[in-house]
């Protein structure tokens, strides 16, 4: 049964493990390669030129279209616990923009490469424990750093809109920025489906042909460049001075990273729930090799002398409209990253492009970033008004110590100036707000083994007692019964396909606390290992031939779906995390009836 695309009327043509042809994949390949063709290409043309690096321009993008052509492959093929093995590209990623150009100006291309290589390391640890990392990580908190992106980045844009070449007339700048504004802001807002995805693209075109009728558009450059070949230039290597400059730029570094990593996560989901006909749980451990494999990408940015690269969101509305999401699609893309590596010429007719032009199109999107993080702010004020409160101290505070309006003879000299940098001052100010109104929840250390059974009733008593749901009490302690027993299950079952011994009891973490009238029970256990199939995927498909067929599993699984208003299981490479949520109202409803 074939799933019906909402949205675009389609349906899943090829799922993301389908075998396609060959030239099928080969111009979906393209196709793909082309959407981020803008991001890939224009976004180190920017660092480098706000950095004063203009003359490792070439050899800046170079090197990054070839570690996006990596990446993409990573992220296709799989390799080990590197790789989603979903098919979406890689592009140079707008949020470093303004911390790789101050990386730039204070220490040149040495102290770029070093901080880009830490924060892969970052990365890297980041998607090895993402089962504790991500949760502290909240909406208000990505939101809040997001919103502060374009403020760090926009005087940098600002800037190149005045840039003219000598002799050029004074309007030339104006008039080329203004055409490209108007033509993506059109093509966004009146086209639909397919072409909106193009609104960028068909704005830096006609900002170039003015640029082109008013001499402003370096024809000569794309003339003089070859046509296949490699620019002149070599990888600057590492400063490992680590002076005042690295330490500075650091902090705001590695929360970029993780932010940066934050919505990598988000297209890693938002690539499963179009990949597949049947919708499913997310598999987190997917998840975790995208990240995974963005670190591995951005190390070797790092080693190249270029700017880190993330996932493109693009690619997964690209497979909304295409209904063809085999991985080999995103291997493809990946290899024609480094076909134009190779070809100066194409690459110089990115480069010529007139900086008012390139400026002006940035400018737009990183407008339409300022609203996506407003928009994960708000979302998450809607459930705790609190939120409200940190976002709008965090995100002012940020603005205040980027433009030296508070202060300023104190931040420059506190703390080496770290707080000198708007992005770093207001992240920090948001996680500390975050962690300081974060609830406190009960907690339980034990093993997973039926023993555990009387703890865990006595911790459930205790905890529905405090929070005044002794009518849930019942209903708590079932659910919690029939969660162990199936996790134990489960266990048991990856065992015997393993067909190795239990080496020992896994560790368990239950913690409680009570939340809009529900209490929400969550379960840590080690990770499964070879039972693939998803718990809440199996109680969504109760009644069907899986590899669920032991009838006490299928008994305890029907159980736990009555019992529980809610069940979530997330599977990563080191624990799984069943969630669930049952409604104290309707034990009590139960009760008293």
């Amino acid at each position: 049964m074939k799933r019906s695309r909402r949205g675009t009327g389609e349906e899943l043509r090829h799922e993301v493990n389908d075998r396609i042809p060959r030239p099928l994949a080969l111009g979906l390949g393209l196709q793909l390669a082309a959407l981020g063709v803008n991001g890939l290409v224009l976004m180190p043309t920017i660092v480098f030129r706000a950095g004063g690096a203009e003359e490792l321009v070439f050899w800046g993008v170079f090197a990054s279209v070839l570690a996006c052509g990596v990446a993409t492959i990573l992220q296709g093929r799989r390799f080990g616990r590197i790789g989603a093995g979903y098919a979406f590209t890689h592009v140079s990623s707008a949020i470093f923009i303004a911390v790789s150009a101050e990386a730039l100006v204070q220490g040149g291309p040495g102290l770029l490469a070093t901080l880009v290589v830490a924060s892969a390391v970052a990365q890297a640890a980041f998607s090895a424990r993402l089962s504790q990392v991500h949760r502290y990580l909240t909406p208000v908190v990505t939101g809040t750093v997001i919103m502060l992106l374009p403020v760090t980045v926009m005087p940098i844009l600002f800037d190149m809109l005045n840039e003219l070449p000598a002799g050029a007339p004074a309007y030339a700048a104006p008039l080329s920025a203004g055409v490209t504004v108007a033509t993506i802001l059109g093509v966004a807002v009146k086209a639909r489906g397919a072409l909106r995805l193009w609104a960028p693209a068909a704005g830096l075109v006609a900002g170039s042909l003015v640029g082109a009728f008013f001499g402003i558009y370096d024809s000569g450059l794309v003339a003089e460049a070859a046509w296949i070949g490699v620019p002149d230039g070599r990888p600057p290597g590492l400063d490992l001075g680590f002076g005042p400059a690295f330490w500075a730029l650091l902090p705001a570094f590695l929360l970029v990273a993780l932010i940066g990593s934050t919505k990598s996560v988000a297209v890693a989901v938002a690539a499963q729930r179009v990949a597949w006909r049947r919708p499913r749980a997310v598999d987190y451990r997917a998840v975790q090799r995208t990240v995974a494999a963005e670190g591995a990408a951005n190390l070797l940015a790092g080693m190249a002398g270029t700017m880190p690269n993330t996932p493109n969101a693009g690619a997964v509305a690209a497979v909304e409209v295409t209904g063809v999401a085999a991985r080999s699609v995103g291997v493809a893309a990946g290899l024609v990253f480094f076909v134009l590596a190779l070809l100066p010429k194409a690459l110089a007719a990115i480069f010529a492009i007139p900086a008012a032009v390139v400026a002006a199109s940035i400018a737009v999107v990183m407008a339409t970033l300022f609203t996506v993080g407003m928009r994960e702010a708000v979302r998450s004020i809607g459930t705790n008004p609190r939120n409200g409160l940190i976002a709008g101290v965090s995100f002012w505070t940020g603005v205040a110590l980027e433009f030296e309006l508070i202060f300023p003879a104190f931040f420059a000299e506190f703390a080496g100036g770290l707080l000198s940098n708007g992005l770093t001052a207001g992240a920090l100010v948001a996680l500390l707000l975050t962690a300081l109104t974060a609830r406190r929840k009960s907690q339980l250390t034990g093993v997973l083994d039926v023993a555990e059974l009387p703890r865990i009733r006595e911790f459930i008593q205790s905890f529905a007692g405090r929070h005044g749901l002794e009518a849930a009490v019942g209903r708590l302690e079932a659910a919690s019964e029939e969660t162990l027993l199936t996790l134990i299950q489960s266990r048991e079952t990856a065992d015997e396909e393993e067909e190795a011994p239990d080496g020992g009891k896994r560790g368990l973490l239950l913690t409680a606390h009570e939340e809009d009238g529900e209490a929400v029970l969550e379960f840590r256990v080690g990770a499964a290992g070879a039972d693939e199939l998803n718990l809440q995927d199996r109680l969504s498909w109760l009644g069907e031939q899986t590899r669920a067929t032991r009838v006490e599993h299928e008994i305890s699984l029907r159980l736990l779906r009555h019992l529980a208003s809610s069940v979530r299981h997330q599977q990563f490479h080191d624990m799984d995390i069943l969630t669930l949520r049952v409604d104290a109202a309707a034990a009590s409803g139960s009760r008293s009836a």
